[in-house]
């Protein structure tokens, strides 16, 4: 099973790895839902998880908020990216939104024309799609060749436990042709029980491990 930790900064990186964390998304700013995080702490995470084989994925968002990026926006994700991946990352993290809550596709091809190599996540802009909208993305993300998509399932404000049923909903139409990444609110003591119902072998959280 793969334990996905959503690390703030490099801080507590070694202790969950450590605890059996073996694949990390690192991020700033978690109290906005994470944010870039500095070159620096790209570089000495992908030093430290590198020697552990652990590989990292570096989230690219610009800010807190909402994930509809303006063109400067967009320019800074790029530039984001870019020196993510000239540092080493494994794999990047993005999400963007039009404002009527759609996937902003001229976005999310400049962005993934910048990923080659690279392992790609959409993030959990994916809840704030309508259901409908959510399968045409799904079918849309495996010709784009995305790997796969972070999702709660249904709101935050929601238990994930609630949300299992839309969650298998979308495995299943998923098909093993791109995976479905459940995360938020997961613990280590849920994780197990949790990906057994939904047949998942990868989950995602910043308490998937107990530090």
């Amino acid at each position: 099973m793969i334990k996905e930790f959503c690390a703030e900064n490099f801080t507590d990186i070694p202790a969950a790895i450590a605890a059996g964390a073996n694949r990390i998304e690192l991020c700033d700013n978690l109290a906005v839902g994470g944010t870039t995080p500095s070159l620096g702490v790209i570089e000495e995470a992908l030093a430290y998880a590198g020697e552990k084989h652990v590989p990292v994925m570096t989230m690219i968002r610009p800010r807190g908020g909402n994930f509809c990026y303006n063109d400067l926006e967009l320019k800074i994700m790029e530039q984001d990216l870019i020196h993510a991946k000239n540092a080493g990352t494994d794999g990047v993290v993005f999400g963007c939104l039009t404002p009527e809550k759609e996937v902003d596709e001229e976005a999310l091809e400049i962005l993934l024309g910048n990923s080659a190599g690279l392992q790609t996540t959409y993030h959990m802009a994916f809840d704030q799609l309508t259901n409908e909208k959510q399968f045409e993305a799904i079918d849309w993300f495996v010709k784009l060749g995305i790997d796969r998509i972070l999702t709660h399932g249904g709101p935050l404000s929601r238990p994930i436990e609630e949300n299992l049923a839309h969650l298998k909903e979308l495995i299943d139409y998923a098909d093993g042709r791109i995976i479905i990444l459940p995360g938020g609110g997961i613990t280590s003591k849920t994780v197990e029980p949790l990906c057994g119902k939904l047949g998942v072998s990868e989950a995602h959280g910043t308490k998937i491990v107990s530090l």
